[in-house]
């Protein structure tokens, strides 16, 4: 149950002056409840230190050193965005292959706690260095295969905000390597369909001439732009990254959407599966796997962002956390706003359009 069907039942309860007798009386319909302090409205104990008992563990410390303290075969998905060794505030620039060679480390706990039909996420970016890229997944991938993973999907996430480059094309896309432990894995594509664009389409021959083509659920969200798909064995999903007016924006400097993560947690896991993210920032993975009944474990080393965590989560359960909706389509200007408008001053200069 999410916290925003708890609201709607207490709303409902509110309107008719009563609750059970399980949950609170009401002196009329009129009064007002403080939610964080009714038990129903909570979310799961937060562990600090992993419980295979548990439904929430959230530890500040060192990735190794947490993930060496999970048993075996537990965890149904692993989903993360590691540090990108950008020197961003919370990292310390090191040379790539000795980052790398830290990540391999983390990679062998990871998939000793990874379990058979489980699968590994692992979105990454660019590696910039004196104006030279180095596409992380590409550096990423033969450290994974050592272990015997298997690459099942190289998934493109694309955005269409970032910085503008003047030396090189802006870079508008980040990557998610998808890996399973074995040849049996969960994966419930049903539960991820997106509607179909031509849902009319019909087969034209064979002995299922006429009928409608397509699956009533939707379509396979692998699909890309048409020219993409004949040539490139790849994926494209379009959501938008998380900037200064996404309702998610934090002060993480690299936070990924939620929504991005349901995706995920809903095509690869089942409920009451455990998703670990060893690097888990302000929690985005946790509370999507958490909204769709699993359970969440993960461990960073900021302690502000595991405060955060902390609070967004509560919020969630509250139905205070604002998230953009999963699959909600992007946004694309009408023209009339101002900020899609031709600046006067190029016009001017004959350089806007006519």
């Amino acid at each position: 149950m999410t916290g925003n069907i708890f609201l709607l039942t207490l709303t409902f309860y509110k309107v008719f002056g009563a609750v059970c007798s399980h949950c609170l009386n009401f002196v009329n319909s009129t009064a007002m409840v403080q939610l964080s302090t009714i038990p129903m409205f909570r979310g799961p104990e937060a562990h600090e230190n992993f419980e295979p008992s548990a439904e929430l563990v959230l530890h500040c410390g060192d990735t190794l050193e947490f993930v060496r303290t999970v048993p075996n075969d537990t965890a149904k998905l692993i989903v993360t965005s590691p540090p990108y060794n950008l020197g961003k505030e919370y990292e310390n620039k090191t040379a790539i292959e000795a980052y790398l060679d830290f990540q391999e480390q983390v990679i062998e706990q990871l998939v000793r706690v990874l379990r058979a039909d489980g699968s590994i996420c692992w979105q990454v970016g660019n590696f910039v260095e004196e104006s030279e890229v180095f596409p992380l997944d590409t550096l990423y991938y033969p450290r994974f295969k050592k272990h015997g993973l298997k690459l099942r999907n190289r998934i493109i996430w694309r955005f269409n905000h970032g910085l503008h480059a003047s030396k090189r094309f802006s870079g508008r896309y980040e990557t998610i390597l998808w890996f399973t432990k074995s040849d049996k894995y969960t994966f419930n594509l049903d539960s991820v369909r997106v509607p179909a664009k031509y849902p009319g389409k019909r087969h034209f021959k064979g002995p299922k001439r006429g009928l409608p083509s397509g699956n009533p659920l939707g379509k396979n969200p692998s699909d890309v732009w048409e020219f993409v798909a004949r040539d490139w064995d790849e994926e494209l999903w379009e959501i938008p990254n998380v900037k200064a007016n996404h309702p998610e924006k934090t002060i993480h400097p690299c936070q990924y959407p939620i929504e991005l993560i349901e995706r995920c947690v809903l095509a690869l896991t089942n409920e009451h599966d455990w998703v670990l993210d060893p690097y888990c920032g302000v929690g985005s993975a946790l509370i999507a796997a958490l909204k769709h009944d699993r359970k969440a474990a993960g461990v960073d080393k900021e302690r502000d962002y595991i405060s955060i965590a902390k609070q967004r989560i509560e919020d969630f359960y509250t139905g205070k956390l604002k998230m953009r909706p999963l699959g909600k389509p992007v946004y694309e200007p009408t023209g009339r706003e101002k900020v899609s408008q031709v600046p006067p001053e190029w016009k001017q200069n004959g350089n806007g359009d006519n």
